[in-house]
């Protein structure tokens, strides 16, 4: 990489410029704090029921856009766990039991129930998830309906009116105000803690592109579960509440598929995947709503749904990500200092310069068994018997046509595919040939990987990216976002480290999923075509960045059709053609094999230079 790519400039902590009444942190508190004022200095009881209503919206907003959000996960059927909460409650307040222990009760079943429907759907692709959702709220519906013993059917349940705080009953409003105000904070604090921990970067790389984060080793099924069980139990609560406040509820109330989707719509409105989004989205569209019903009486029935019909395609055509994609185009951005290399380094640092002068360290012992492979895709035979070994430290090339079954093998030694059969064992670290079967196991092997289509996460930044590799071997979020840094660093990306990734160019792409990849420490390197069309300045940079790599002891296995690349780097190459291995060895010889020139130029063309 060229000294100039990587000067000293460009990133580094943020320092407010932001004048304080247009920060987005004081705005926001703003907004809090006018939830509750408002209702308090007008004093009126149908003021205070909008504001109530904001607040349990925007918290049940907030809990469905974890799973949905963050996770990417539409859940049509979230009235499942508003309606288990409020059942919970009214049935345990008439056994005299409190809705402040009910609800945590009700929680408890709304995450069990959250998990066994979605662990099924979260294994399968497309939308199951969503169809089931919908399912399950219609079965719980007719259920709640037959079940007349417990739920009272088509009659409902009340509750008798004992007034007071154990029952969050009140002839007064301002205590259900304070009680879902401080319900809805709960619910925002998770979610903020959410986005900002482990659990969040790897919900939303899962979001992203599942494939690079089953490359990452997240258990993708597993994080969208925690999202599932969390979003399920805060809904499950304010459900307790609401229940509690209306004094009544009924199954064709509470598991309502309309009701389902104006949760949804509130977080659309708002954007998706924000913490403070589906606050602001409920914001705008409750006291629309609810002002119309109030001015215009009975001729107002079904007024709401036109309502957020214009609403949401006002959305869509002028601000598609929400309203928070506001707050991120009209507010002034913060200015960043400079970064200074010769600041406290992060952890382990080791500049550039060091690692380049590092003397390349002689081959060792295999570390990698590839035995007999082979791949049928119906009646195709993509890959026939293909073996090979690969030593610590060694740089393995292959080459051959498009089509030959390449990616096929870089998948089936990552675990993306299995194979008919065959064998890929891996030297774990106690110096034992393990057999992984999943990309997630292959990556706790030591095993990483880059993708012939690069996977960038396109909506975080590209230190997230990074530090969502690095979160395979640190669970601190500082280390990790220490160790992104450093990497950045290394690999000339620092100055692009708040540039979201879907900015970057094709080589910035290129340069970035090997720095995820590098993020994760692994002791070999799987790279699939990382030089195919970057240009050459970036080309003789990416040479140098293989160098780098191979010289801190790291094995690669690269897929090249940039021949200049191949014969640079490569200690042996392997030639794959129509699935076969057609010649292995050193670079040299290998290319001036008549085989090799036959299968990449043809067979007149392979005559002719004989000749």
């Amino acid at each position: 990489m060229t000294d100039k790519a990587l000067s000293p400039g460009g990133i580094g902590n943020k320092v407010s410029s932001i004048p304080w009444f247009l920060n987005k942190k004081v705005l926001f508190f703003i907004t809090l704090a006018l939830l509750v004022l408002i209702p308090i200095g007008v004093g009126d009881d149908y003021i205070y029921h909008i504001f109530i209503t904001i607040c349990l919206f925007a918290g049940l907003s907030t809990a469905w856009n974890i799973v949905g959000g963050y996770a990417g996960q539409l859940s049509l059927g979230h009235a499942i766990y508003y309606g288990i909460g409020a059942y919970a409650g009214m049935l345990m307040l008439n056994a005299g039991v409190s809705p402040w222990v009910s609800m945590f009760v009700g929680a408890l079943l709304s995450a069990g129930v959250a998990v066994a429907i979605s662990y099924p759907c979260f294994k399968l692709h497309g939308p199951f998830y969503a169809l089931a959702s919908i399912a399950f709220l219609e079965v719980f519906h007719v259920v709640s309906l037959n079940w007349v013993s417990l739920t009272g059917g088509a009659n409902g349940v009340m509750v008798p009116l004992d007034i007071g705080w154990h029952t969050m009953i009140f002839t007064e409003r301002l205590p259900s105000l304070i009680i879902v105000f401080g319900l809805m904070l709960v619910t925002l604090a998770v979610a903020w803690a959410i986005r900002r921990s482990k659990l969040g970067y790897q919900l939303i790389a899962t979001r992203e592109r599942e494939s690079a984060a089953r490359g990452a080793a997240i258990r993708t099924v597993h994080v969208r579960l925690y999202a599932a069980a969390i979003s399920a139990g805060l809904t499950s609560m304010l459900g307790t509440f609401h229940g509690s406040y209306l004094t009544y509820i009924e199954p064709e109330s509470v598991f309502n598929l309309t009701f389902s989707i104006q949760i949804v719509l509130f977080a659309l409105v708002g954007g998706l995947g924000t913490v403070f989004g589906p606050l602001y989205g409920t914001i705008l569209l409750v006291p629309i709503t609810e002002l119309a019903r109030g001015w215009l009486g009975s001729s107002a029935i079904g007024l709401h749904g036109f309502v957020y019909g214009i609403v949401l395609i006002a959305v869509v055509l002028f601000m598609p990500d929400g309203i928070m994609s506001l707050f991120q185009r009209y507010l002034p951005k913060a200015r960043v200092r400079q970064f200074n290399a010769k600041e406290e380094s992060p952890v382990d640092r080791v500049h550039l310069d060091d690692i380049r002068s590092t003397k390349r360290p002689p081959t060792g012992d295999i570390i990698l068994k590839v035995e007999h492979l082979d791949k049928h895709f119906g009646g195709l035979h993509v890959t026939q018997d293909v073996s090979f070994d690969l030593r610590k430290g060694e740089v393995l090339g292959i080459i051959g046509p498009n089509g030959a079954g390449k990616t096929t093998l870089f998948n089936m030694i990552s675990g993306f595919l299995r194979p008919d059969s065959g064998s890929v064992a891996v030297l774990d670290e106690d110096g034992l040939f393990i057999a992984p079967k999943t990309p997630g196991a292959f990556a706790r092997s030591g095993v990483g990987r880059t993708f012939q289509i690069v996977q960038p996460f396109a909506a975080m930044t590209v230190e997230e990216n990074i530090m969502v590799g690095a979160f395979y071997r640190f669970r601190s979020v500082e280390e990790c976002r220490k160790v992104a840094r450093e990497i950045a660093y290394e690999l000339g990306l620092y100055r692009f480290l708040d540039e979201e990734a879907r900015n970057l160019p094709i080589g910035g792409l290129k340069r970035l999923e090997v720095a995820r990849v590098m993020a994760m420490r692994p002791r070999i390197l799987l790279l699939d075509e990382v030089m195919a069309g970057i240009n050459p300045g970036d080309l003789r940079e990416a040479i140098e960045l293989v160098k780098v790599i191979r010289n801190s002891g790291i094995s690669i296995v690269a897929i090249e059709h940039v021949m200049q690349a191949v014969m640079e780097l490569s200690d042996r190459v392997m030639v794959i053609s129509s699935g076969e291995v057609l010649a292995e060895g050193k670079p040299e010889e290998v290319v001036k094999q008549e085989a090799v020139i036959e299968a990449y130029l043809g067979k007149e063309v392979s005559h002719a230079s004989s000749e």
